[in-house]
């Protein structure tokens, strides 16, 4: 236990980059003073798609691919979720299937699966501040969304340029890309993989039709809790799943006692932008800790402008529900995993003897 406390903390952060955090700074920065000065919702969407974007390392090889990728996925996300909230079924289909792609790309490495938790996020995001802000339509909120993504976007071409780079790199080919997937797939076994597709489509779908169904505002503190716990556990352990589900349960009640210690939208985001520059400055490489770094960021700038800090019991209600879902589908998985996840004794000593 104690050394799997201790894995999980390591930050495997690489050398500061500065320019991205910069980006992240500018990209962000402009939408949240727009959206203290006019207190419209609207431009809150513009800077999660703006930090969304700016996950993206513009001097990378596949960097802009990725930052379009972000944009264009993000802001479908998070319109299908705002449409979604008003629907039971719609939203237990998008989370499940949600789940489900997030396992898919998790299996072809760690890249992909954090743009997968970008993309929940935004999707959880979108379904919880349905009916809190100043717009009513999904397709609003993905434009907001992609314009921000797209200011990010004109910073990252500027900081190209001013290095002397192309604006757009040169793309290696779909062949080398197919490659490197197959190789990382077939580092799984194929039934682990199923039981863990099985679990996070199960652990979308309950969390999805938990907030449509309880009607509470805020319902991303239950659908974020749940889909930043599903990772891929290769050793089976149960204990991994229960870290998780309490290191999520301790960060939301930091986040909440903070909110509830600040209680003004402006002295909000003079802490956040600081932190989104760090925070973007120092990703971390680590999946895990990736996935912290970025819900702390992304709930920060949902609650940007809201003046309902005093009530803190909903978003600690939606965690500890959150949570509780997390750990049944971490259960269930991990007796799947247990029962069906090895092949029988038997059959392991037939094909040795053949």
């Amino acid at each position: 236990m104690r050394n799997l406390f201790r894995q999980s903390l390591r930050w495997h952060a690489g050398p500061p980059a500065w320019g991205a955090a910069l980006m992240a700074g500018m990209g962000c920065g402009l939408p949240l003073m727009l959206g203290l000065f006019t207190s419209h919702s609207g431009f809150l969407w513009a800077a999660t798609g703006a930090f969304q974007a700016a996950l993206a390392n513009p001097f990378h090889r596949l960097g802009m691919l990725r930052m379009t990728l972000l944009t264009g996925l993000g802001a479908v996300s998070s319109g299908v979720g705002f449409w979604a909230a008003s629907h039971p079924l719609a939203s237990l289909a998008s989370f499940a299937l949600m789940g489900l792609l997030l396992a898919v790309l998790q299996r072809y490495g760690s890249e992909l699966g954090k743009l997968g938790v970008g993309l929940a996020a935004c999707l959880c995001l979108g379904q919880g501040q349905a009916g809190l802000g100043n717009l009513h339509n999904g397709m609003a909120v993905g434009a907001l969304f992609a314009l921000g993504g797209l200011w990010v976007m004109l910073l990252a071409f500027a900081l190209r340029a001013s290095q002397g780079l192309r604006l757009w790199p040169l793309m290696p080919r779909l062949g080398n890309f197919a490659r490197v997937m197959r190789r990382h797939a077939r580092r799984l076994p194929q039934r682990l993989w199923l039981i863990h597709a099985l679990a996070c489509s199960l652990a979308g779908a309950l969390a999805g039709l938990a907030v449509n169904l309880s009607g509470l505002p805020r319902g991303y503190w239950l659908t974020l809790t749940v889909m930043t716990t599903l990772q891929m556990d290769l050793d089976g352990s149960l204990v991994r799943g229960i870290q998780r589900c309490l290191g999520s349960l301790v960060g939301a009640l930091i986040l909440i006692g903070v909110g509830s210690w600040l209680q003004s939208p402006a002295l909000l985001v003079a802490c956040m932008l600081p932190l989104i520059v760090l925070s973007r400055a120092y990703i971390a490489q680590h999946y895990g800790l990736f996935v912290v770094q970025t819900t702390v960021c992304f709930v920060l700038l949902a609650e940007g402008l809201s003046l309902d800090w005093h009530l803190p019991e909903l978003r600690l209600y939606n965690t500890l529900l959150g949570a509780a879902l997390a750990l049944l589908v971490a259960y269930l998985a991990h007796r799947a995993r247990q029962r069906w996840g090895a092949p029988a004794p038997r059959m392991e000593a037939a094909r040795e003897g053949k």
